[in-house]
């Protein structure tokens, strides 16, 4: 993605607010644009919106059914709309902006916030190099491809995507690469364990005596053949998608007894067909089954 620097300037165009400039810049390549108060802060609801009385669902991808003219819901008030960044209801959160932000979930961009020299030594070790934006504590790396957002995925380290909003520091240098799966899977949350398997597997004890107490024994091959397909057809954030596979094999049948080593081997053999180690596949599994109560 090229990102703007300096557009040409219409000399019969009214003198713009600096921040609504730099947004219609961003607006016209893609990347959804809105504008922020100090504290690097969205503009509040107005007073019909206040309290989500306008009926919105911010949990979305859009403001849901609320069609207020004003910058409100945060990160959903994103828009590419040069109309809408224009528009009066917008005029005034301008001439008091701060500080421009831009949705990069809605651009099919992931911000990967570094906010301290030590996160971005960590960066420089452990991810692969893209884009970069000098902060005023720390770096954006930023990839091309959405994702979940998350805080916190480790120290000095957020992930902003779908969903949120980072603040515009400007183009960066280097060039923008692929959202990697090492990215992808710091948002995935496991549960921890204090002791990991690293070549036995545990598998439930129940009083079912290996007859799968839901359907008939075809239910349990059919679940370990679509599961074994899930893992095969995954392609991207491989350890992230055998861990949530095991969860679902443990959450149909991990309670029942009819789970044997013969079926655990065949996951596993799958798993480690697509890159992970026998180590990595008993964490996962020990971990989906802490995370089940088994």
């Amino acid at each position: 993605m090229t990102h703007p620097t300096d557009f040409p300037r219409d000399p019969n165009r009214p003198a713009l607010p600096a921040a609504l400039r730099t947004a219609l810049q961003l607006a016209e390549l893609g990347v959804p644009a809105l504008p922020l108060r100090a504290g690097k802060c969205p503009v509040g609801n107005c007073r019909a919106c206040t309290g989500s009385a306008c009926g919105d669902r911010p949990h979305m991808l859009a403001a849901g059914p609320c069609q207020c003219p004003a910058p409100c819901h945060g990160w959903a008030a994103a828009t590419t709309d040069p109309d809408v960044l224009t528009s009066p209801a917008w005029a005034r959160a301008w001439q008091q902006a701060a500080a421009v932000a831009y949705h990069p979930g809605g651009a099919r961009l992931t911000v990967v916030d570094l906010d301290n020299a030590e996160a971005i030594a960590w960066a420089r070790q452990a991810l692969p190099a893209t884009k970069a934006v000098l902060t005023a504590r720390g770096e954006h790396w930023i990839y091309r491809g959405a994702m979940q957002s998350s805080n916190g995925v480790r120290p000095g380290v957020d992930i902003k995507s779908s969903m949120t909003y980072a603040r515009w520091y400007g183009p960066g240098s280097g060039p923008i690469t692929a959202l990697p799966d090492v990215v992808r899977a710091l948002v995935v949350r496991e549960v921890p364990v204090t002791r990991a398997v690293v070549h036995a597997v545990s598998l439930p004890t129940a009083a079912g005596k290996g007859v799968c107490c839901h359907r008939t024994p075809t239910y349990l091959e059919r679940g370990i053949a679509m599961a074994e397909q899930a893992i095969t057809g995954a392609e991207s954030a491989i350890h992230a998608s055998v861990y949530r596979v095991f969860l679902a094999v443990l959450s149909k049948h991990g309670r029942c007894g009819c789970l044997t080593e013969a079926h655990v081997a065949r996951l596993f053999n799958v798993a480690h067909a697509k890159g992970e180690s026998p180590r990595h596949c008993a964490a996962a599994w020990t971990n989906a089954r802490t995370a089940l109560g088994l």
